[in-house]
């Protein structure tokens, strides 16, 4: 059925990427292989430092809640022509929980609060309307589209966010909020698209130290069909920003052909 061409392609591409080396021992050699595995090369990873840009360009969000006493993120993505994505993170913390946070997770929330990488929202669980500002106020600094988020526990930012603009019918004008399933259907390919321009280094992200975090934690599951998809019961740390940028990244590429308007392609004519 396969040629050697089609396994040394194969094997070319899973190369430097553990999720695809995990398919091509699987599905290619055969052999048993963990379902669950630490899923970005941090090597790799580093060297997408650079710092991101997505002012004055098309923005994707994606909007992972957690728990009401533990991380909440919020990743900003933007497309380029040419491949290239980049991504904004935000996160948000309840501030009485840090002492201990810092205690099981065994990192700096407190230096991560004063450097600006994360926000401490008064009280022991988080307080959506906070949240909820600070992405408005992010929404008047840029050009966001879409925001998906997953709808478990979702329902009152959801209405909170229905009253700041954004709307859940897929055919409205402007902005939107799209419902994104945990599954492997919807996971899958954005999950497989980040690992991919992490290994050819086409991702900005600005060395965020809780980014960095998130995806030195980073766990993935497989299924028999070789689909895959983040693991947050096999992560032993926090991911929730990768699973936020896993959504806000498959928005961007979905719409990235939508994003140049008519006018631009063939011009305006003066009647």
């Amino acid at each position: 059925i396969l040629t050697i061409e089609d396994f040394r392609r194969d094997y070319a591409e899973a190369k430097g990427n553990p999720v695809e080396e995990n398919l091509f021992r699987q599905l290619r050699l055969n052999q048993w292989v963990k379902q669950g595995i630490r899923a970005i090369p941090m090597d790799r990873w580093d060297r997408c430092d650079q710092p991101a840009n997505v002012t004055s360009r098309p923005c994707y969000g994606g909007l992972d809640l957690s728990a009401t006493d533990d991380l909440t993120a919020f990743v900003v993505c933007a497309g380029n022509p040419d491949g290239w994505y980049d991504v904004i993170p935000h996160f948000w913390i309840p501030e009485s929980r840090m002492a201990e946070h810092e205690h099981r997770h065994r990192v700096p929330y407190s230096k991560w609060v004063r450097q600006g990488f994360v926000t401490a929202i008064p009280g022991d669980v988080i307080d959506y309307r906070y949240v909820i500002q600070d992405i408005a106020d992010i929404c008047q600094e840029l050009d966001i589209r879409e925001i998906a988020f997953d709808r478990w526990g979702a329902a009152k930012v959801v209405q909170d966010l229905v009253e700041m603009g954004f709307s859940l019918d897929p055919k409205a004008w402007g902005r939107k909020l799209v419902q994104f399933g945990q599954g492997f259907a919807s996971m899958s390919a954005p999950t497989k698209e980040l690992l991919r321009v992490v290994v050819d280094g086409k991702l900005r992200h600005g060395g965020n130290p809780v980014l960095r975090w998130n995806a030195d934690n980073f766990v993935t599951s497989t299924d028999p069909a070789g689909n895959v998809k983040p693991d947050k019961a096999k992560a032993t740390m926090k991911i929730d920003g990768i699973v936020a940028l896993i959504m806000a990244l498959d928005r961007a590429t979905r719409n990235q052909s939508n994003e140049k308007s008519i006018y631009e392609e063939v011009g305006i004519e003066a009647l």
